[in-house]
């Protein structure tokens, strides 16, 4: 049964950032081993990780060349 407004995902049920060392709120999930690959520490073993902000603005100055060249390989000529 779908409720409008009732957010079911693990960020708004009040995950914590899943980095080593960390303890605060989380605001995006991401696949572990992309996370793994940009060099954080992460003591998750699930297939999502949890990272808080400044852990998310970190991940994505280490993946900024990587996810260029992904993006361009889906645009159009």
């Amino acid at each position: 049964m779908y409720l409008p407004g009732m957010n079911m995902g693990i960020i708004s049920k009040g995950a914590k950032c899943n980095v080593s060392g960390c303890n605060n709120d989380g605001i995006r999930s991401l696949n572990t081993s992309k996370v793994e690959d940009a060099g954080l520490r992460v003591s998750s073993s699930g297939k999502k990780t949890v990272l808080c902000k400044a852990h998310y603005k970190e991940w994505k100055k280490e993946t900024k060349d990587d996810r260029s060249l992904e993006r361009a390989r889906y645009d159009k000529f």
